[in-house]
């Protein structure tokens, strides 16, 4: 069986499109995932299963639109994948340091798209380059280094005009879900 991250983008933001993390594990045991465990209220899920991503995701958005009356987007990465996020950061460590020396809030990201990012996609990214928002693409995910907070972000808020779905999680996330995953395997 191939352990999966889940990244459920948009629930439980702003007091909209709520979902109990006890029910949503309920509703994916269902479907026949095992092993199924959840990480904070935003969406996140670890778990098993032998199919392939792409019917996964399908499976699961038609799960949550059934059981909770609305669509959401399912990113899904392989344990493998997401530990390769985490050990292939591009950011040199020094930007790290001074982006969270600068920053009152988290600093580091990793937008996670549901396929590659066309070149009109770049190009659009691009024009939102500057000193205080920085971005790397990597395959499917968009590293990204934030001086200032990612509330007012320019180059976030134009994640949500490109040709692919995204969702947006923190460095720490992240890790915690890799970690999650690692005990899975034991």
């Amino acid at each position: 069986m191939t352990i999966y991250i889940a990244f459920i983008r948009g629930i439980n933001v702003g007091g909209h499109h709520k979902i109990k993390m006890a029910e949503l594990r309920e509703s994916l045991v269902k479907i026949g995932l095992s092993d199924v465990k959840t990480y904070i209220q935003s969406g996140n899920v670890v778990f098993k299963s032998i199919e392939e991503k792409k019917i996964l995701q399908k499976r699961m958005e038609q799960s949550i639109e059934t059981d909770y009356g609305f669509l959401c987007t399912v990113v899904l990465r392989t344990a493998n994948e997401l530990e390769k996020i985490i050990n292939h950061c591009p950011f040199p460590e020094n930007w790290i340091i001074a982006a969270k020396a600068a920053s009152t809030a988290e600093s580091q990201y990793v937008a996670l798209c549901t396929d590659m990012l066309l070149e009109e996609d770049i190009k659009r990214l691009d024009t939102y380059k500057n000193d205080r928002e920085k971005y790397h693409i990597s395959g499917q995910d968009i590293y990204l280094l934030f001086y200032d907070s990612i509330r007012n972000s320019k180059l976030v808020n134009s994640l949500s005009k490109l040709s692919v779905s995204t969702t947006v999680r923190n460095w720490k996330t992240l890790n915690n879900l890799v970690g999650m995953a690692k005990e899975m395997q034991s």
